[in-house]
């Protein structure tokens, strides 16, 4: 049986491209190499692409080459269901002129991306164009989990528990600060947590237990992103994840992290997630309570919400849902939803009985599903509107007897 091209595209143009790499070479490390023929797609922080097998090493990324020994320059073709990455070689003839070749061709895309330009819908949009299975949620869903304050807005719509924020443009900051200050002390009391609307793996998130503290804090926040939620605190709160893997009516929720916070500190920061030990494990080597020490009753809860979450933004491939348990009050709320997760979250997986190879396999297999999917609905509607359209020299009138609007 032939192998599936499977493509792992990391990378990009985003604050978390590090984070991305490293969720990316574990996984590639983890393929089934007799089911599959990974195809590392490297996109460097200018947006260039790559692909090669020197691309799976770690110590590549340490100070990247560009294109070397072992890594070559491609273009992606995007037309529609070519999969093909493009790049130039010298020729055989006499003056050995360069010549677009396909480098690779891809069957199936799994998107390693954590951050803008990846897991934002962007690099989504640019597969479903190409016509290519992937293994991440959709457009939509992408862009909201992306987006916290469209997030949480969807979330509160939807009747699920989020704690109360505000979001602020830095026009808003800059132009009307004092007003702006007034708004947020009025919607939200300290402490607050301050965050990017648009950014995870906790870069640019700081906590404000008073005015002085808030202005340093969106002063921040506003480094890494124009939007940003100011969102309320709890007090000494428990930290907990759970992760769901599927697609449509085929999802199952995973066993439940308890993250450990060190230092003190009442929230993870990127030191804790991912430098605190072995920063080449990622989000794996976080130190965790893993099954939480929860009550069954508060497991079951988390891992129902989690599966009403996937649904509702009709998610795909594997994802994480971070919560905050205020003990006093015995509420759940929700912090967020990684549509691409740090270490694609196949700890918690492991810990369900599902090895990661199992997990990828998994991945593939919804892509496909959905992609079958899709491939069902009608795209070849037609009608004779075409025909019975007069264009005249100053312009389009529509269709003769037509109103439009």
């Amino acid at each position: 049986m032939a192998k599936t091209q499977l493509g792992v595209i990391f990378g990009s143009r985003s604050c978390e491209r590090e984070v991305s790499i490293i969720s990316a070479i574990q996984m590639m490390n983890h393929v089934d190499s007799e089911r599959y023929d990974v195809i590392p797609v490297y996109i460097d922080e200018y947006g260039v692409w790559y692909t090669g097998p020197k691309l799976r090493d770690i110590r590549t990324f340490q100070h990247f080459p560009g294109e070397s020994a072992g890594i070559e320059r491609v273009i992606p073709d995007v037309t529609s269901g070519s999969g093909a990455l493009l790049a130039m070689r010298p020729g055989k003839g006499f003056l050995h002129r360069m010549e677009q070749v396909v480098a690779a061709r891809l069957e199936v895309v799994i998107p390693v991306m954590h951050g803008l330009n990846g897991e934002d819908g962007t690099l989504q949009g640019m597969l479903e164009l190409m016509r290519i299975p992937y293994a991440s949620t959709g457009v939509v869903g992408s862009a909201i989990g992306m987006d916290k304050i469209l997030m949480k807005q969807c979330f509160r719509g939807a009747g699920l528990p989020v704690l109360p924020g505000i979001g602020v443009s830095r026009r808003q900051w800059n132009q009307e600060k004092e007003l702006m200050i007034s708004e947020i002390e009025s919607a939200v009391p300290y402490p607050v947590f301050v965050k990017p609307a648009n950014l995870g793996s906790s870069i640019g998130v700081s906590r404000a237990d008073d005015r002085n503290t808030l202005l340093s804090a969106m002063d921040l926040a506003f480094e890494y992103d124009r939007r940003v939620l100011v969102e309320q605190g709890l007090d000494k709160p428990l930290e907990l994840n759970c992760s769901v893997l599927g697609y449509d009516d085929h999802v199952d929720a995973s066993a439940i992290e308890m993250p450990v916070v060190g230092s003190g500190e009442e929230m993870l920061s990127f030191f804790e997630k991912y430098l605190n030990g072995s920063g080449s494990k990622g989000m794996a080597s976080l130190h965790r309570l893993l099954p939480a020490p929860i009550e069954d009753s508060l497991t079951e809860r988390i891992q129902t919400l989690s599966r009403r979450i996937f649904t509702l933004l009709d998610c795909k491939g594997v994802v994480r849902v971070d919560y905050m348990f205020d003990r006093a009050s015995e509420n759940i709320y929700i912090t967020e939803i990684n549509t691409i997760p740090g270490s694609m979250a196949f700890y918690l997986w492991e810990a369900s009985g599902l090895r990661y190879s199992a997990m990828i396999d998994r991945l593939v297999e919804e892509a496909r599903r959905a992609f079958e999917d899709k491939n069902a609905n009608n795209y070849a509607f037609t009608s004779d509107i075409l025909g019975s359209v007069q264009l005249g020299t100053k312009g389009a009138k529509g269709a003769k007897g037509t109103k439009w609007g």
